[in-house]
């Protein structure tokens, strides 16, 4: 496999499966990570507690995580690019419903469940199985770093869009902005249809069932389907609560939005450079260390006084190491397991991420409402770095017997 086509060939290649597959996470990941700025305006407006909506964006945390499974194994048997533009269809809906809530209920449907379903098809997990598929082996682990990167170079673009729409006119107007846009995502899906045949990636002729059963027997899986659980309760909570903490802490709504293109900014520098030294050094150890520096950024900045200068330093340092974890953990997956099922087999312990993103949206919107500030969860991130840091010490990271002899996965 080759990384330069020849002319007239570039849309049937890896690379524009490449380009294609970044776009389409710049458009997903840019949107939902913008929702942390609709949780003041909304709650404010409707005259809801911010359980309600902190609710409605956990489930969908956690309807991400069941659906990436079952997407993963559609696509195996469909297509990716179909199964990609069903999922951006399915949350354009949800975000258009979302726009027109006036009840707790309403808004659960759209931002919990159908956004959760479309972002299942067409996120980062499902994405990430693609390119990894079709990438040239000794390239892998950095262009899964470069579609991490490009993902929140979509937060970089969209969060301060929606922060603009929102001053300038109202949150329901910039949801059905961003609903418009999402539905870009389906003729993006569809024009990879060229590049992916039915026996991409199909490094083996195991069954699904079997892969699962293999997967679930390793202790290293098993290990770094715990570990991932902590990535996202940080990212979950820091994402969705962080602008309303700040506020809370006399801060502008200005800084919290700032504070996102920070991360997202600095997240595509960490990404890149986690998905280069995941080719070069045990992806482990590189996991370890990435959670054990996010308990110290942590820390120090709950231990500080809110100030612009902390919000810019805090902001930068988590940045680097926001989505760093996904390169170094899905090529774990494939380096582990191979690429046949690197789809479901990281839609599992993506799972668990998403688990831990509706526990730290959830618990953090809880028990704000209960004791009226974050402490509590700030502690419990700094603690939940430092275990995951642990766990990932002794994960075996070597090719299971039956791929022993290939190279370079």
């Amino acid at each position: 496999m080759t990384d330069r086509p020849a002319a007239g060939t570039f849309w049937r290649s890896p690379l524009f499966v490449l380009m294609a597959a970044a776009l389409i996470v710049f458009t997903s990941f840019g949107i939902r990570q913008s929702f942390g700025l609709f949780m003041h305006p909304i709650t404010t407006d409707l005259g809801w507690g911010r359980e309600s909506l902190s609710f409605a964006l956990a489930t969908q945390n956690l309807v991400i995580g069941l659906a990436v499974p079952f997407a993963s194994a559609l696509a195996d048997r469909w297509g990716a690019p179909r199964t990609v533009a069903l999922g951006g269809l399915v949350f354009a809906l949800g975000i258009l419903a979302m726009s027109q809530a006036t009840t707790p209920g309403f808004m659960f449907a759209g931002a919990g469940i159908m956004a959760g379903m479309g972002l299942g098809a067409c996120g980062l997990p499902l994405v990430l199985s693609v390119v990894g598929q079709v990438a040239p082996p000794e390239k892998r682990s950095l262009w899964l770093g470069i579609v991490t990167a490009l993902a929140t170079g979509g937060q970089l673009v969209v969060v301060p869009m929606s922060q603009s729409l929102i001053s300038g006119y109202d949150w329901v107007v910039t949801l059905v902005a961003l609903s418009a846009m999402a539905g870009l995502i389906v003729p993006m899906a569809f024009s990879m249809s060229g590049a992916i045949t039915p026996e991409t990636g199909k490094d083996t002729d195991m069954k699904l069932g079997e892969a699962i059963r293999e997967a679930v027997a390793h202790r290293g899986f098993l290990l770094l389907t715990t570990g991932f659980y902590v990535c996202g309760f940080h990212v979950a909570f820091i994402a969705i609560h962080l602008p309303a903490y700040l506020t809370d802490q006399g801060a502008s709504a200005a800084l919290g939005a700032t504070a996102l293109m920070l991360i997202a900014l600095f997240n595509m520098a960490g990404s890149w450079l986690s998905g280069w030294l995941g080719g070069r050094f045990p992806k482990k150890y590189l996991l370890s260390s990435i959670y054990f520096t996010r308990s110290l950024v942590i820390a120090a900045f709950v231990m500080l006084p809110v100030s612009t200068v902390t919000v810019v330093l805090f902001a930068s340092a988590i940045g680097l190491l926001w989505l760093s974890t996904v390169p170094a953990t899905s090529g774990l997956v494939a380096q582990i397991f191979g690429t046949r099922y690197m789809g479901v087999l990281f839609g599992v312990v993506y799972l668990s991420h998403q688990l831990g993103s509706f526990t730290g949206v959830w618990l953090g919107g809880r028990l704000f409402d209960a004791t009226g500030d974050y402490d509590v969860i700030w502690t419990a991130g700094v603690a939940l770095g430092v275990a995951s840091a642990l766990l990932h010490l002794p994960i075996n990271d070597r090719p299971v017997p039956r791929l022993a002899q290939a190279p370079n996965f």
